[in-house]
């Protein structure tokens, strides 16, 4: 989700209120033939400590939690001046995401609503949710960890506020966390993919992440989505940029011939490989690359251009 929940508390009458008319308006989430199918009647993730929320800190809390899940052994203390806004009287979800590279993890938003938010679940992830707790014009948000649900009994289990293990009504909480757009995210290793994300989603996440961490660090999840999704050229031109910035240009010039194979419109991809062939002294196939580059219209054409007149220059033939 793009805009950042403002946050705000409510008192506890209007968290009553909330729930009673919650009673008379939920509804069972309903999920598909296809996920029905796939997945288990009941799952609960393994592992994942509890921390429990002082006075608006559910966010820091939270990302204790899914860090730890992951091996990133974090202390609420440590991660509130990291994601706690005072003035906010809370977490917003940038910082949420953020907070997460900083940890040396990869933060994934799950997109797909509850039968994503199962699916997580299902392949061992635990999911961090955005609720707002209270009604619509008096909004109390709260982040929680799903960490397992119950399909045959409608029921998700939470680590949440002061409680661990909390068990709760799928449609109840279901329209609590719609109030949010069914905002979640789940914090995994490099190296280690969300079940449900997108090929674009998992790129976009790995690129913030590595502009954290270093290309070192991003390496093992480039790599892993080019293992999930062989085709997906931009992939394998982030996993070549990632290596050659990490110091192995050869590495970096197969994948950069990967990317051209898979998309041979990339112009950049192109441009990247010869450049790197030119560093690796194979002269001849650089010109080539670069004639491929320089062929291709765009942004990228003029400095492939340059790049084939020097290296002609150079070394003509």
């Amino acid at each position: 989700m793009n805009r950042s929940i403002s946050l705000k508390n409510v008192r506890l009458a209007g968290v009553l209120l909330f729930g009673l008319l919650l009673g008379g308006c939920a509804a069972q989430p309903q999920l598909s033939a296809s996920t029905l199918a796939q997945l288990p009647t009941q799952s609960y993730v393994t592992g994942v400590p509890f921390h429990s929320q002082r006075d608006y800190q559910c966010g820091p809390a939270a990302l204790a939690m899914a860090l730890g899940a992951s091996g990133k052994d974090v202390s609420v203390d440590q991660l509130i001046p990291q994601v706690f806004l005072p003035g906010r009287e809370g977490s917003v979800q940038p910082e949420m995401l953020a907070t997460v590279r900083r940890h040396q993890r990869i933060s994934y938003p799950v997109t797909g609503g509850f039968e994503a938010l199962l699916t997580e679940v299902g392949a061992g992830h635990p999911v961090v949710v955005l609720q707002n707790l209270a009604l619509p014009i008096m909004p109390m948000w709260h982040y929680a960890v799903v960490i397992g649900y119950d399909h045959s009994r409608e029921q998700l289990l939470l680590h949440s506020g002061e409680q661990s293990r909390q068990v709760t009504d799928m449609s109840r909480f279901d329209a609590t966390w719609a109030r949010s757009d069914r905002w979640a995210m789940v914090a995994l290793p490099a190296g280690q993919l969300p079940h449900t994300v997108s090929p674009q989603v998992a790129t976009d996440s790995i690129a913030a992440f590595e502009a954290t961490a270093g290309a070192g660090a991003a390496i093992p999840a480039w790599q892993a989505v080019v293992n999930r999704w062989p085709e997906h050229a931009l992939g394998w031109f982030a996993l070549g940029n990632a290596r050659h910035a990490d110091g192995a240009p050869e590495a970096a010039a197969e994948a950069f011939k990967q990317a051209t194979e898979q998309d041979p419109t990339l112009a950049a991809a192109w441009l990247n490989l010869g450049l790197t062939q030119q560093g690796l002294g194979q002269t001849a196939k650089a010109k080539t690359s670069l004639r491929h580059a320089a062929a291709l219209p765009g942004k990228w054409q003029q400095h492939a251009k340059q790049a084939l007149t020097q290296i002609t220059a150079q070394a003509p033939g």
